[in-house]
């Protein structure tokens, strides 16, 4: 089968089908083709959602992501009579699986979609799904890949230089990958966030029905997988609450408090061990710190490690902030230069410069390891501590929980709360 032109499927990977319905309809309104029921949206509604979206959608084509397995056949049956028009597949599936699962969707009337989700070989299997009568083929980077930056698009163009069928892609398209997709030869474009997180799905669509079909990318601020050498700003986007929710609520420092409210700190720790009001050691770690790095301080006892001419040197340097587990001192000349601080006491008696101490080490900040060039994240919130060789996927997920949330406070706003949107009656759990 060819296509005259791409196609556009959103994927609703909502967890309510109330939700996904709503989307769906603004998705139509803006031009989508296909419609796909989410493997996360079936497993929490069944494949009641399937019966209901073709009832709603007759004229689109509704696609069941099953991501089957085993029993091909009889899954393939179940979606084709609720209503599926297209059933997913996983690649991986038996070669038996993927020929029962073939020779059922002639029988009702679906076509038959392999994703390719983790195969390590995938130009070899693609060329083996062929020849076992699949329809499409799609290459597809999970949620969790994308977040470590992984790109479907390199393997895409490998694949379609050696099979016949139509290839879809999926995995963070958007309206500047989008273009890309089709220039490659792609013939179904597979979006979801992009669409899905925006406030205004219709409008989202239109952009990227436009991108697919002019093959001219349109840059997008949201919707998109960053890199190292973007981590400042990605960081700088989102908030401390974001980044909690993306480390699985782990990595707060607990009883710091920030000195100068309204100014927000994002950079590699420089860390400084010292002892009791000893203030050497995290004046001397201005002088190696890097304009942007934050410098993190583990103070025991009551005196003052850190003062205004500390602040002034900072200031000087470029550098970020300073989070001090232990008493700072200078606040008011601190909250007038509006320097990023963070301490767990405020006392006007600083210690002596004795020399105690160690600079980029580990140390415990708040309750939270913290070593040279974690990444830290300030602000009125509180502090986050990102391990330095999970950054990356950590920014995309914040980023991913921000652009979430946008859609969700959309909705809000639209009449409703957030009980309500989120259905949290229905989810809470079960005891007994």
């Amino acid at each position: 089968m060819s296509f005259e032109k791409p196609v556009l499927q959103i994927a609703l990977d909502f967890a309510n089908m109330h939700r996904a319905l709503e989307v769906a309809k603004e998705a139509v309104k803006g031009g989508v083709d296909w419609i796909e029921l989410g493997t996360p949206l079936i497993k929490s509604e069944g494949l009641e959602v399937v019966r209901v979206a073709k009832k709603t959608f007759p004229e689109h084509t509704i696609v069941a992501d099953m991501k089957t397995m085993d029993a091909g056949s009889l899954e393939v049956e179940i979606a084709a009579k609720a209503g599926a028009d297209v059933v997913m597949l996983l690649g991986a599936a038996d070669d038996s699986t993927i020929c029962e699962a073939v020779e059922a969707s002639k029988r009702y009337g679906a076509k038959i979609m392999v994703d390719l989700i983790n195969i390590e070989d995938m130009i070899t299997r693609s060329v083996e799904l062929e020849r076992l009568g699949v329809d499409y083929i799609c290459v597809h980077i999970g949620i969790d890949q994308q977040m470590r930056g992984m790109d479907p698009l390199e393997i895409l163009k490998q694949i379609i230089e050696v099979i016949g069928i139509p290839m879809a892609v999926s995995g963070g398209i958007n309206s500047e990958t989008a273009a890309k997709s089709v220039e490659i030869g792609a013939s179904i474009i597979i979006v979801g966030g992009a669409i899905t997180k925006a406030e205004n799905a219709e409008k989202a669509t239109k952009i990227i029905k436009e991108v697919i079909l002019t093959r001219k990318p349109i840059v997008s601020k949201l919707f998109k997988k960053y890199q190292e050498e973007e981590l400042h700003d990605v960081f700088m986007k989102v908030s401390t609450p974001n980044i909690s929710d993306a480390q699985q609520k782990k990595g707060e420092m607990v009883g710091i408090k920030p000195i100068t409210s309204g100014v927000k700190a994002v950079g590699k720790a420089i860390t400084v061990r010292t002892y009791l009001g000893d203030w050497a050691k995290p004046v001397e770690a201005i002088d190696i710190a890097q304009s942007g790095n934050i410098i993190v301080i583990e103070a025991p006892g009551d005196k003052a490690v850190w003062g205004e001419l500390a602040t002034h040197s900072c200031v000087q340097k470029k550098v970020n902030g300073v989070v001090i587990d232990g008493a700072i001192r200078d606040v008011d000349e601190i909250r007038a230069l509006k320097f990023p601080a963070f301490a767990t006491k405020i006392n006007p008696t600083a210690g002596d410069p004795k020399g105690f101490g160690e600079i980029n080490v580990e140390i415990k900040c708040g309750g939270v390891i913290v070593r040279p060039n974690d990444w830290i994240i300030a602000d009125d919130n509180g502090i986050m501590v990102v391990p330095k060789e999970n950054a990356v996927e950590i920014a995309n997920r914040a980023m991913d929980v921000l652009e979430r949330e946008n859609r969700v406070r959309e909705e809000i706003k639209r009449g409703s709360t957030l009980s309500k949107v989120l259905k949290l009656k229905k989810w809470e759990k079960i005891i007994g």
